[in-house]
């Protein structure tokens, strides 16, 4: 009679623990059903594209779709905001960049911290832009450029491709770190730029390698230096501007993963692992770098880089946007 006691008891005790298997089932079975990533730009776009690559990848590693969703306003706020209020389950992505998550946190009131609220999961690339100008500047490199804008001050126009943009923001740290003044012409993006620098109507411009290369190796315009520490490999025979002598001008913009702040660890884990192995990809890359897409090494894909490199873009760009009161909307 005793000895079935303790059998029972025994096995009562194990019943005990039989119900946080399911638990821990659920949490390994992450993802049971389709991921949203929100990309908060208009399709067809370069960011829509490498956002639609990235997700095609994590779907096949994730054993589920990534499905995107394009939501634009507000200068990307509507659609990263609709991130920071998801249920931190991992099924709601963020697809972003350095426009949304470090330019408009200067330039506009936001309902939610580009930092507080959200969980990094990857840095996806970058994008080095470069130093451009009209054939007939009397300069060829950018000593020579930055030596004839201190003989000229405020007579020479730079296009950009609008307030707050890379070529923008990149022009005013050519200001501050070369001690020259010039006037800023806004455009409606880079593309139009190109036939006024091309013709003369402007002087120079700071342009992505994909508007830029093609007229520069057509001879169309002047190209002084990447605004990376590296050469990039799609011009390769293009210094950099810690080579041509304006040391730390760099304009790189980028693209990142987040997920809702208290997103849990594993789950941040498997997405993080998802889109390294999509990375990895030669095929991937291949399509990323006919964009001049560039891919970091393996040790800047991790979360934890992401949250890193995030905070220091910030405390970098923070103050010059402020103090050049560059304003968004």
């Amino acid at each position: 009679m005793m000895l079935r006691r303790r059998q029972f008891l025994h096995l009562a005790a194990g019943a005990v623990v039989l119900p946080a298997m399911p638990v821990a089932a659920q949490a390994q079975a992450f993802p049971s059903h389709p991921i949203t990533m929100i990309v908060p730009v208009s399709a067809g776009g370069a960011m829509d594209m490498l956002a639609r690559i990235v997700a095609q990848g994590m779907s096949a590693s994730l054993g589920q779709s990534v499905i995107i969703e394009n939501v634009t306003g507000a200068s990307g706020a509507i659609g990263v905001g609709r991130v920071a209020r998801a249920t931190p389950d991992g099924y709601t992505l963020s697809y972003a960049a350095f426009a949304t998550h470090v330019v408009s946190a200067a330039t506009m009131t936001l309902p939610y911290d580009v930092i507080a609220d959200f969980e990094p999961v990857a840095l996806i690339s970058a994008t080095p832009w470069l130093i451009a100008a009209k054939n007939n500047l009397p300069a060829n490199d950018l000593k020579s450029l930055v030596a004839w804008l201190k003989a000229n001050p405020d007579k020479a126009s730079l296009g950009t491709a609008g307030v707050g943009s890379p070529s923008h923001i990149g022009a005013v740290l050519l200001q501050n770190i070369t001690g020259t003044r010039f006037q800023l012409v806004p455009y409606r993006g880079t593309a139009p730029v190109i036939p006024d620098l091309v013709s003369g109507q402007i002087d120079m411009s700071i342009l992505d390698p994909v508007t830029c290369l093609p007229q520069f190796r057509a001879g169309s315009m002047k190209v002084f230096a990447v605004m990376a520490k590296s050469r990039t490999a799609n011009a390769p025979e293009v210094p950099t501007v810690d080579e041509a002598g304006a040391a730390g001008l760099y304009m790189a913009p980028w693209q990142a993963i987040w997920a809702p702040k208290g997103t849990p660890k594993d789950i941040i884990a498997k997405l993080n692992g998802a889109v390294v192995k999509t990375l990895a990809d030669p095929a991937v890359r291949a399509k990323l770098a006919e964009q001049s897409y560039e891919v970091g090494p393996r040790v800047e894909q991790t979360p934890e880089y992401l949250g890193a490199f995030h905070k220091a873009e910030t405390e970098k760009w923070w103050p010059i946007i402020k103090a050049a009161g560059i304003k968004g909307g």
